[in-house]
């Protein structure tokens, strides 16, 4: 999921509760470059407003990650005000981050991963796009998306890294492989 379908995917959601936790996990999931096992585990106190109107994000664990040492995420202004607008429905009270919602009302436990990627292929139908290529997302496309959109915006492999959480290059390669990047754009004129 590149930025231009991230933003396809945005405007798709509807003016609901669910649209709002749509948005808010899409554009931040997306920001943070997270596996949906990492974006359904936030809770709220995992966020740190910065001064700028970003957040700062702690990703507590993950697959590279099962001794909790956690690694620090950055997401854009967007991502902090739909994550601002979704705090803003969702009660203070529930503890994760991303919650299922039955009959408008917030229940508070973790979303399944599988929703996230349920939610990634209908925000695909949706927009939409064609069955083949609906089907070819799935709840790794943020971060996959993000890592190729930092590639092509010249950020450097270990940037990607950092931003990602990968420890291994040849990993990180796998996921950039195919990004469509002219190296020659603005170099020869």
């Amino acid at each position: 999921m590149t930025r231009d379908y991230l933003e396809i995917f945005l405007s798709v959601q509807p003016d609901t509760p669910w649209g709002l936790r749509n948005r808010a996990m899409l554009s931040l999931g997306y920001d943070i470059l997270a596996r949906r096992s990492e974006l359904i585990a936030l809770w709220a106190d995992d966020l740190i407003w910065q001064s700028d109107g970003t957040m700062s994000v702690l990703v507590r664990r993950s697959k590279t990650d099962q001794f909790g040492k956690g690694r620090v995420a950055f997401t854009s202004l967007r991502s902090a005000k739909l994550v601002d607008a979704w705090l803003a429905w969702r009660p203070h009270e529930i503890g994760p981050l991303f919650c299922p919602i039955y009959q408008n009302v917030a229940i508070d436990r973790c979303l399944s991963d599988t929703t996230v990627k349920d939610i990634i292929k209908q925000s695909a139908r949706a927009a939409g796009l064609d069955a083949s290529i609906a089907a070819a997302f799935s709840g790794h496309s943020m971060r996959v998306g993000a890592a190729q959109d930092l590639l092509a915006a010249g950020q450097s492999t270990s940037a990607i890294m950092r931003a990602g959480g990968w420890k291994s290059v040849e990993v990180v390669q796998r996921y950039i492989e195919n990004a469509e990047v002219n190296v020659w754009d603005n170099l020869l004129e």
